[in-house]
């Protein structure tokens, strides 16, 4: 019986002068709002703190997600509890 390896993508996370960010390897978007962004990527739970924040282009076929705003900080987590049902998409939990 072969074990199936988990295969990551690449993951990138962009910054420019702390008012743009293009991330890729994104996987999920968790949730956003004007202060926080919440981001399942490749590499783990990538939460983006700041104020006036905006997701301008959400591309999870490529996963892709650009941000405008001014961003303060950036952490990275491996832990996803309390960020919303395993395998259920923000616009599925959206949509309910």
């Amino acid at each position: 019986m072969e074990e199936k390896q988990q295969i990551q993508k690449g993951h990138k996370l962009n910054i420019n002068g702390r008012k743009t960010a293009a991330i890729t390897g994104v996987n999920d978007v968790l949730s956003f709002d004007a202060g926080e962004v919440l981001l399942q990527t490749e590499q783990g739970v990538l939460m983006i703190r700041g104020s006036e924040l905006h997701v301008n282009r959400l591309t999870l076929e490529k996963g892709e997600v650009d941000i405008d705003g001014r961003i303060d900080s950036l952490t990275y987590s491996d832990n996803t509890t309390g960020y919303g049902k395993s395998g259920e998409s923000l616009f599925g939990r959206l949509f309910k």
